[in-house]
């Protein structure tokens, strides 16, 4: 048994099978408390989940939960017979194995590992991670800067000895095109994200790092002594104590409270960790020009009688009709429909200038395409704090049964995934 073996063997550990691109079986492990923030460890080309032993060790005794992955064709994760190592294989892997962790990690990647994250996290990547750190981001493709030994290290894993990475790997992928992708999918990775390096670097090796760092949302940037190839191996406590800075910093371990008096940003915060559908509450103004505002607080009240409310600030410009409209419609946004929530919730005049509307069976207006649409008739009004909450009786609901909803939660517009 080597030593990464031994170093991780100290930990209770858990194996992890998931699914990743066409169906290859992935394997992992999970080691750490249930409810503690996670980390996902993303090894480099020819090494395996092994490679993080002491980093593993340093997360865990700062109250993280730890999950390391198996890539395909490495370690003991599954050995495509088609024999697909692609750039796109990879990406489309971790994409899959985030989906299907029921967290948000931080993803901790090496080398060829940060690649492939910064790939995973070109679309979506505030609904799959949390954040991602970077060690060694290869910016030459040659052998030697993707970390790759010359022959496949054999470990020993319960009594049978296992080449660490599938040889067919270096025949079948094409890095062309790789350092354009990785510079394009830059500005979208809308995460914080920590790009580390060896201190001793090439001037062209730091001018790459440094043009793909401008073009970050939200990144820094550290310097680590390596004594050979492959930072997460060979700096130890001064990698350990970067990575473990960065996450109590933005990401940090204790959960953030709310009390009463205190700052209400963070009752707001708290609030967002409902997710709900959007909503566009529309009326007719006594002169008989239409109203809207875009509401997430909707709630189904009663069947009987079909009842429903909504939640409207009375700082809203539409405020004031709402309160003496007799009739309203609730239009509930479908995942297309992200424009117009924008457009009213925006401080437009005219926010019923693109004619995506009409007015309904009983006179309130319904937009084209949504979701769905309960006209109402009102039933009663309750001032509640800094809102008020509108009660309608429904007297028509028409709903769209092929479309799939618009989703809000912590502040940003989300999608139903399909895992």
């Amino acid at each position: 048994m080597c030593e990464g073996e031994l170093r991780l063997g100290m930990l209770m550990t858990n194996k992890l099978t998931l699914t990743g691109f066409g169906g290859v079986k992935l394997q992992g492990s999970v080691v750490g408390a249930e409810h503690d923030p996670a980390v996902l460890l993303v090894h480099g080309a020819a090494q395996s989940s092994l490679a993080w032993a002491s980093v593993s060790q340093a997360l865990v005794a700062a109250g993280r939960r730890v999950i390391s992955l198996d890539l395909r064709g490495h370690g003991e994760s599954e050995w495509p017979a088609d024999g697909r190592y692609d750039y796109l294989a990879f990406v489309e892997d971790l994409r899959a194995v985030l989906a299907q962790l029921g967290t948000r990690p931080v993803v901790v990647s090496s080398a060829f590992g940060s690649l492939v994250a910064a790939g995973a996290l070109a679309k979506d990547a505030s609904t799959l991670a949390a954040g991602l750190i970077m060690l060694d981001l290869p910016t030459a493709f040659d052998p030697a800067q993707m970390a790759l030994p010359s022959d496949p290290i054999l470990l020993a894993g319960d009594g049978v000895d296992t080449s660490l990475w599938d040889s067919r790997w270096l025949q079948s992928f094409d890095p062309a095109g790789v350092p354009e992708q990785l510079a394009s999918v830059a500005p979208a990775i809308g995460v914080p994200v920590l790009v580390i390096s060896a201190a001793a670097q090439s001037a062209d090796s730091a001018g790459a790092i440094t043009d793909f760092l401008r073009h970050l949302p939200d990144a820094e940037f550290a310097s680590v002594d390596a004594t050979d190839r492959g930072a997460a191996e060979t700096s130890g406590d001064a990698l350990n104590a970067l990575v473990l800075d960065f996450l109590e910093r933005r990401q940090p371990r204790d959960a953030p409270e709310f009390r009463s008096g205190s700052d209400a940003r963070t009752l707001r915060d708290a609030m967002g960790c409902f997710a709900t559908g959007v909503t566009i509450v529309t009326t007719l103004g006594a002169d008989g020009v239409p109203l809207g505002l875009t509401a997430n607080s909707y709630t189904s009240v009663s069947l009987d009688p079909p009842l429903l409310l909504v939640c409207i600030a009375n700082t809203s410009s539409s405020a004031a009709a709402m309160r003496v409209a007799d009739r309203f419609t609730v239009n509930v946004l479908q995942i297309g429909q992200q424009p117009v929530s924008n457009r009213f919730a925006s401080k437009l005049e005219d926010r019923f200038a693109p004619k995506d509307w009409a007015i309904g069976e009983f006179g309130a207006p319904v937009l084209d395409g949504s979701l769905c649409a309960f006209e109402c008739e009102k039933h009663s009004i309750t001032d509640a704090g800094d809102h008020f909450i509108l009660v309608g009786k429904v007297l028509k609901a028409s709903f769209e049964p092929r479309r799939d909803p618009l989703l809000y939660f912590r502040g940003k517009y989300r999608r139903l995934h399909f895992a």
